[in-house]
């Protein structure tokens, strides 16, 4: 599989972000997710393609480009819809599958089926679910950065209580992760940004 490299993946995210405003938050987000991963590879020595996961944090957010308005405002209500959007982006650029699920896979801890059909989302009833190391980490990674205005680090405590109000299943399924990839250190990256850990 070609993966693309980091000067083709900062194109197509201009190509599709509506203005430098959006494309200045999504991409230096999926940066930082960049760098999480990176961490996390280096504490764990998790035997994961370090090049795909590169891929996959740079590409997970391209969807969001598509929820911007014609004013240049990014509407919340259908946030959920951002990483089939991505997913449809890859897929028309011409991108693998592979690469195209790093999108659609990586919101929350996971979106099932039932999830789905019992919240009413607006999505697909199926299962958008991290599968491969690769796509499980980038998902992780994704966790400890938030796009929020100001954009913010996310601890790991204050991440299973913003999901646990989604059930003690999805607080469960997090610290999983957190017991299989381990805690980055966010304290440095943070101050590097200028973002505030909360």
């Amino acid at each position: 599989m070609d993966i693309p490299s980091v000067d083709e993946i900062r194109a197509m995210h201009m190509k599709h972000a509506p203005h430098e405003e959006a494309f200045d938050l999504v991409f230096t987000h999926c940066e930082i997710v960049w760098k999480v991963a990176e961490r996390i590879i280096s504490l764990s020595g998790w035997d994961v393609d370090p090049e795909l996961v590169r891929a996959g944090c740079l590409l997970h957010d391209i969807g969001v480009y598509r929820l911007y308005d014609a004013d240049g405002r990014m509407g919340g209500q259908n946030y959920v819809r951002h990483g089939l959007l991505g997913h449809e982006i890859l897929e028309a650029e011409g991108l693998p599958e592979e690469l195209c699920r790093f999108c659609s896979c990586h919101t929350g801890v996971g979106l099932t089926k039932e999830d789905i059909l019992a919240q009413g989302l607006p999505l697909p009833p199926a299962d958008y679910i991290a599968v491969t190391p690769e796509e499980q980490l980038v998902m992780y990674a994704d966790k400890f950065h938030s796009k929020t205005t100001p954009p913010k680090f996310v601890s790991p405590k204050t991440y299973a209580a913003y999901v646990g109000r989604f059930g003690r299943g999805k607080v469960e399924a997090f610290e999983a992760l957190c017991a299989r990839f381990g805690a980055p250190e966010l304290e440095a990256l943070a101050a590097s940004y200028g973002h505030a850990l909360t």
